[in-house]
Parts: C-alpha cells; structure tokens; sequence
C-alpha cells in the first residue's frame, strides 16, 4: 500500500533527510515537503553572509531542486494546524494534506511577545527572509547616504546576537571605508538581560566574546532588559527608535534586530502533541512524539526529553540521519533506534572579519585566521551537498 510520508519544514535536519531519500528511495512511498519558502538558509554560513563574505545564494538550500532529487511533491504553504486524528496537515492556502507518517522542522521564532513596541519595530532573526529584507535595505540606505551618523541595536547576547552585530559592523565599516566616511558615523548597542553574554557557555568563552565586543567599539548593555520600542520624538532625517530597558535608560536606534530566546509558533499548542513549558514538541530519543507515535520532529522545534540540548544548527545537522534511518524503520515496519546526541561539541564563533574563535567544553582559543578558514571548509563541505 502507499503511505503518505510528510515533511513539515525545510530545516537543517529535514534538507538532510531529503538528500538521503534521494540517495536511497523507498518504493510505496509518497513524499511531501510543505515549506513557507522554495530556499532554505543555512545557519552556518548566515553570518559569513550577513559580513559580505557569501552571496545569497551560498548560504540557501534550493529546496525545489532537493524535492525533484528526491522525488517529493513541495508545496510552498504555511502550516496552522494539524488534525491528528484523521491524520490531516492544515494548511493557510491549500486543502488539507493527508499523512501516514509525519516530521516537523519548522525551527524556532524569537520571542517578541513580552515587549511593548516589539512586534511593531523590532526586527526578529527568523524568518530570515525577512531579516535579510531589512538587512539588504540598510546595506543600500547606508551606500547611497554614508555621510549619515546611524544607530543600530541588537537585543540578545547569545551567540546569534553576537555574530549578527560583529558581522553587520564589519559590512557597514566596510561601506564607509570605501565612502571615506569616518568609522564613528555607525554605532552599535547590544542588550543582553543576563550579566555576561552567551550565558549558557563556559565562562572562557563569555570573556574572550565579551574583550573582543569591547576592543570593536560595540556598546554593551548587559545586565539590561529590554522593556519597551517606540518612535522617538527627535526624528529628523530617518525615522528614531527610542529603546527603553527596565532599569531606566534609553538608547535612540534606527534599527532594531531581535535575537532574544527561541520560542514555539502558537499554533503547536492546540494540536495535542505534548509539548515543553516554551511550546516545543517533546520527543523521545527516537526523534518520535511520545503521544502521537506517528508524528516525529527534529531541530530547533523539538526538544529531547531525557538529552535537552541548546537551539543550535549544530544538533538540527546531526540529527539529519537519525532521522531518516527511523523514518525508514517506521514505514518498514521495523524496531526504532535510539539517538543520543554529543555533551560537548565545537563551536567556531564567527568574528566577522574572516577569524573566528574555537571552542568546546572549558577551552576557548581567541580568534584566529585559522579557525575561521577551517568553519568555511566545514560548512562548504555541507553546502556542496545540495549543489
């Protein structure tokens, strides 16, 4: 008989999953990607292309051509809902979509809610079509008007907070060196409500990110929440925003990004999947729900019940093969196997300025050259996949 297999989401571990079906396709089987876009960006290589290194087209997965190599129907479709007893995929612009068997890899949005004047200002990393919209604009507003003192503001200061505002100082000081404008026209603030950055991370790390923020001349509002974004009433030549932290100070920005804590879309929250206190789908270490066998996810929106991880690429990666090694057992009707994913993994940190700064576990190396050439060959050689 035909099973109807689903994949909701072009995420990290799903483009994996796609090129494996590809590589080994199962007979009876109909594949279905339902995406909101026909690219997919990869996280590794965003920043590289945020600083200017990678085209736009580097850094995104076609997802079409990765849906004709695997023989997968692709509907380019916003998810609102599942109905999980008859077995349905909800979608904003088409019919339902029928499933026997079903992955979400959809990631994880910023949270914005909490915030007065954030979901009408601020600027969230994800979708990151969006961000690079906003991000292309000022790259041209800056070009055709470098002479104009701007500020930009970055809220949260875990590792995409401080790639993003290392890689967008290193674009923008590029575009008013070739302008002969002085460095100072550009001012960047971070805000971070912890005391120290990246503060899951072993403090070897925090420091080095933390010297290499100040030797750049990025502002640090740590220890500080942002509380409220508001037009400012001085505007004159482009339009202010007055950012506001609960301790009373406040910041007058052009722009805003927002690259707080990873939260869940609402529309989980009534499909009866059991979910974490943030809204995420918990599954086992096979990858499956525990309520809903026939429903797996893997990334950033899945969160692990016995190994939790950090919302990073790096896990989304990894978990790629599991993920398509059960998907495959499921349909065969054959025994799952457990993943259990690494405790300690290296991450290269991007500094913008073609370094970058290893570490794992209690060992951080300060940013070299060497690094960063090495996290290029590493996420080429992933890119070069999907070529």
């Amino acid at each position: 008989m035909q099973q109807n297999l689903v994949l909701i989401g072009g995420g990290h571990s799903h483009v994996i999953v796609l090129r494996m079906f590809g590589m080994k396709p199962l007979p009876g089987v109909s594949l279905t990607l339902i995406t909101l876009a026909s690219d997919t960006p990869y996280s590794g290589m965003l920043p590289g292309h945020i600083s200017g290194v990678y085209s736009r087209d580097e850094c995104h997965i076609d997802l079409q051509r990765l849906a004709n190599f695997a023989q997968a129907q692709l509907y380019i479709d916003k998810v609102i809902d599942l109905d999980l007893k008859n077995h349905k995929v909800i979608c904003a612009n088409r019919p339902a979509v029928d499933f026997d068997l079903l992955s979400i890899d959809i990631g994880s949005t910023p949270a914005t809610i909490s915030v007065s004047g954030a979901a009408e200002y601020a600027i969230p990393a994800k979708p990151v079509s969006q961000l690079l919209e906003h991000w292309y604009q000022l790259l041209d507003s800056v070009a055709q008007n470098p002479q104009i003192k701007r500020s930009i503001a970055i809220a949260g200061g875990g590792a995409g907070g401080v790639e993003l505002a290392l890689s967008m100082q290193t674009h923008l000081q590029r575009i008013l060196q070739q302008a002969q404008q002085p460095l100072n026209n550009l001012e960047i603030h971070l805000f971070h409500r912890q005391p120290e950055l990246m503060s899951h991370h072993h403090p070897s790390v925090q420091r080095q990110v933390k010297q290499i923020l100040i030797r750049r001349g990025i502002n640090l509002h740590l220890g500080e929440t942002v509380c409220q974004i508001a037009p400012s009433a001085d505007n004159k030549i482009e339009e202010l925003l007055d950012i506001q932290c609960e301790s009373g100070i406040k910041v007058k920005c052009h722009k805003i990004f927002w690259v707080t804590q990873a939260s869940a879309p609402h529309w989980l929250k009534t499909t009866g999947l059991a979910t974490d206190e943030r809204g995420f789908i918990l599954v086992e270490d096979t990858l499956q729900s525990p309520t809903h066998p026939e429903v797996f996810a893997a990334g950033d929106i899945a969160t692990m019940i016995h190994h939790p991880r950090p919302k990073a690429g790096v896990f989304a990666v990894r978990q790629g093969k599991p993920l398509f090694e059960n998907l495959r057992r499921m349909l065969w009707g054959q025994s799952l196997k457990p993943y259990k994913p690494q405790q300690q993994y290296l991450m290269l940190i991007g500094t913008g300025d073609k370094r970058a700064i290893a570490t794992r576990g209690c060992i951080t190396l300060p940013p070299h050259q060497l690094f960063w050439q090495w996290k290029d060959w590493i996420d080429r050689r992933f890119m070069q996949k999907f070529r």
